[in-house]
């Protein structure tokens, strides 16, 4: 079957696929298999459609052909409340994600870039008055490619660094560069990286107060390390990229240093660095200035400065490549989908899974 999208769809290997699912459905009253339910729907959104009634419009007006090429005895296709049950409570969401980490692994060309974005999202739409925050979905994703190699929803009562560790561990990450943002600069899980045959790249902000001061003083030229005895000789490489792009002058320059590996005695560490942002607005003439610093388990014979700026730079496509399709192209951010569970002393929401829309 092939999709506006212009992809060709193996309908019985994907079929296949989800006959492996576990139903948590109960058996009475069920009519269609999973798998069944599971295909229409995966059919019905590479076509665009994103609301469980439109996709059992979408699936209605191709019933003929849908139960030809699968065999079905059943000529009719299920209501749009059979896929709001469905996709409520018929399908565990980690044993989906596996599913489709598999995938992957067996997918001929994923994997081979060297850069591993780790960043969260939350759905703005699961976000409840009654409750704190919607649900969040920590990614791994592939900015060279694509594609995400795995994912994983966020606990009521879990964080993104309690998570990390988690997702770290579902994918090989041999010779991958992992960066994430200042929430994931940790030790434990900047030793679980290198202990994986992997390096990072984290940025360091406030949640680091300590490590963060000591990068400042030692990029600043004019701060004496020893009071009385000077700076020392200090080993800074710099690469500088200049971008005109969207109708701004972008300036990025990037220093880094190795003298400080042992001094901040920071789990496989090898390189620190500065980075400067500046953008200059062509119209206005606004100035944007920006300092960044970071640390990285990447030798400075394994990563030059320019290395690190490409790298760093193309840890933000997981915005362009995973997010903004999320936000706008699926419409996650719309979601309205929730079950209301019941009980004797309050009602309290399910959020529905990770790869569903409204």
């Amino acid at each position: 079957m092939e999709s506006t999208t212009g992809r060709v769809v193996n309908l019985s290997s994907l079929y296949g696929r989800f006959q492996g699912l576990t139903d948590r459905r109960k058996a009475k009253g069920k009519r269609y298999a999973l798998a069944t339910i599971l295909l229409v729907m995966f059919l019905a959104k590479l076509c665009g459609e994103d609301k469980p009634s439109g996709i059992a419009e979408w699936v209605k007006l191709r019933a003929e052909m849908i139960v030809s090429a699968l065999g079905l005895k059943r000529k009719e296709m299920p209501s749009h409340h059979t896929y709001r049950r469905v996709l409520a409570g018929g399908v565990d969401e980690n044993e989906f994600e596996e599913l489709v980490r598999k995938h992957h692994r067996r997918h001929g060309r994923a994997g081979y870039s060297v850069v591993v974005a780790m960043d969260g999202k939350v759905m703005r739409g699961t976000i409840d008055l009654d409750v704190s925050a919607g649900l969040c979905l920590l990614a791994l994703y592939l900015p060279g490619e694509g594609v995400t190699l795995a994912q994983i929803a966020l606990e009521s009562q879990q964080n993104e660094i309690s998570a990390a560790p988690i997702l770290l561990d579902m994918v090989d990450l041999r010779n991958k560069v992992v960066i994430g943002d200042a929430i994931h600069t940790q030790r434990q899980v900047s030793i679980q990286i290198g202990r994986l045959g992997s390096n990072y790249i984290w940025t360091v902000k406030g949640n680091q107060p300590q490590l963060l001061q000591d990068l400042q003083d030692w990029f600043d030229m004019e701060v004496e390390l020893l009071p009385g005895m000077g700076s020392p000789v200090k080993d800074f490489r710099s690469a500088t990229v200049i971008n005109k792009t969207h109708g701004r002058l972008e300036v990025r320059t990037l220093t880094t240093s190795s003298q400080l590996n042992d001094f901040l005695d920071w789990p496989f560490l090898q390189q620190v660095f500065k980075l400067e942002r500046c953008a200059t607005k062509g119209k206005s003439g606004i100035t944007r200035h920006e300092i960044v610093y970071g640390i990285t388990s990447l030798s400075a014979e394994q990563a030059s400065p320019d290395q690190l700026l490409q790298m760093l730079r193309s840890y933000w496509k997981i915005e362009n490549g995973l997010h903004y399709p999320r936000d706008v192209t699926l419409r996650e951010d719309q979601t309205r989908f929730k079950k209301t569970l019941r009980s004797s002393c309050h009602g309290h929401y399910q959020q529905p899974g990770p790869w569903l829309d409204r």
